[in-house]
């Protein structure tokens, strides 16, 4: 299935007093260059998220956002240090006693006294902590996959009515050749006929000329080259094999697609620096044109 690289999914997981929320964007790249924005807490997991992702995604700038939320009452706890209030409190009796103070201890003052109360962080179950971030990961790539796979099927549509003015232009193009030929060795004639008068004319020289120049602008080859390149794009699109059999899409689909767009368009530049034929020019013109149009929508397919 042609996919595009262009995507957005966001999803929320919630479970007893817990809620994680993921976002992904993707845009075209030439490789899977994920980025992530999340809570330290989750530094941790980084490769797990990555390995997670890499199940959904081949190629793309990806950003992932990820924020928690714990709702219940706390995630720290107060500890009361009973020994070391202990200790405080006979150190200040027995001080009272040696300067002769009177003893004014308040709970108020004591509480104040370092280590008396003191703050840790409750100890969160890595293991459920994850498979909850897992399960809104999976259900946020399922999102941004279904907008991927929505634009994809615009771009296969684009692309084959392009491929399909290629078609045109490369027909127009082979079917004017022999034309070109024949309106040269009728000028030559006309031109020759022109100096030489009742002269009688060397035909053999003539064709000779004429065979030259049919051979500088003879474009058979780039024309078979870019057709097999343009049913080949079709294919791929189509996802059919050469046979008409369902085609088994692997990776690379859009790097397959880039190197073809590629041959295609030197074809055309083939064409369009032999040709000295306005009509050719103009088609020749036309058809590259179109296959820059095509690269630039093929770098956003997968």
């Amino acid at each position: 299935m042609i996919k595009s690289m262009t995507g957005f999914g966001r999803s929320e997981v919630a479970q007893a007093d817990r809620k994680v929320t993921v976002e992904i964007k993707s845009v075209n790249n030439r490789y899977l260059d994920v980025s992530m924005k999340m809570p330290r807490q989750f530094n941790s997991m980084e490769a797990q998220i990555r390995a997670e992702l890499k199940k959904y995604l081949q190629r793309g700038k990806v950003d992932i956002y990820i924020s928690y939320q714990d709702l219940s009452s706390s995630d720290v706890t107060v500890k009361y240090n009973k020994a070391v209030a202990a200790e405080y409190v006979e150190f200040l009796r027995k001080m009272g006693e040696d300067f002769n103070l009177d003893n004014d201890i308040r709970v108020s003052s004591l509480a104040r006294l370092p280590e008396i109360f003191t703050t840790e962080d409750v100890s969160t179950d890595e293991t459920e902590l994850w498979d909850l971030v897992q399960s809104a990961i999976d259900g946020a790539a399922e999102k941004l996959m279904e907008t991927r796979t929505r634009e994809g099927e615009f771009l296969r549509k684009d692309l084959l009515s392009k491929l399909d003015g290629m078609d045109k232009c490369v027909d127009f193009i082979a079917e004017k050749a022999p034309e070109i030929v024949k309106s040269y060795q009728d000028k030559l004639h006309a031109k020759v006929e022109e100096l030489l008068g009742t002269v009688n004319m060397d035909e053999n020289r003539i064709l000779q000329e004429v065979t030259i120049y049919a051979d500088k602008i003879c474009v058979d080859e780039e024309l078979v080259r870019l057709r097999s390149h343009i049913q080949a794009t079709r294919l791929i699109l189509e996802e059919k094999s050469a046979d008409g059999k369902p085609l088994q899409m692997d990776e690379g689909v859009g790097r397959k697609l880039d190197f073809l767009a590629q041959e295609m368009n030197r074809e055309s530049n083939t064409i369009l620096s032999k040709t000295d034929d306005l009509e050719v020019s103009n088609r020749g013109i036309e058809l590259k044109t179109t296959i820059e149009k095509v690269r630039e929508q093929i770098q956003n397919i997968e």
